[in-house]
């Protein structure tokens, strides 16, 4: 499309919503439709309240009450995870200390195990040379 089409076109664009724009201000300066939009959010909010006293009554959660235990659910979701990755760190640190610990207690087994052998040895020496 060459500019002058384009031009036309962002022309139009701009009147029209020029013209929608004039058109909902009169509408909103317009006693009786702004009385009857006041009146019509009035009435939501009075069926809004209407419906939580009812749900109430029959003892069922409002919509607000559900999307507020979402969010807290959401919040103990976030909160779990966040533990189970502590728990998870705590896991891997005891895991490689629990490893180095028993590799600590294997080598004084096995020092201790060379310690007896030896004296065992010394024993049959002795045993040996006076037999």
């Amino acid at each position: 499309m060459d500019e002058a089409g384009e031009g036309i076109r962002d022309r139009v664009t701009r009147s029209g919503e020029d013209a929608i724009g004039r058109l909902a201000q009169e509408m909103l300066d317009n006693p009786v439709v702004s009385g009857a939009l006041s009146r019509a959010f009035e009435a939501r909010e009075r069926a809004s309240q209407a419906q939580g006293v009812a749900m109430g009554a029959l003892n069922l959660p409002s919509a607000n009450d559900v999307e507020r235990l979402t969010r807290r659910i959401r919040s103990l979701g976030q909160r779990l995870d966040g533990i189970e990755d502590s728990v998870d760190v705590m896991n891997d640190r005891l895991a490689s200390g629990a490893a180095a610990g028993i590799t600590e207690g294997l080598e004084s087994i096995r020092e201790t195990l060379d310690s007896i052998s030896g004296r065992l040895d010394a024993i049959e020496e002795k045993l040996g040379d006076s037999g």
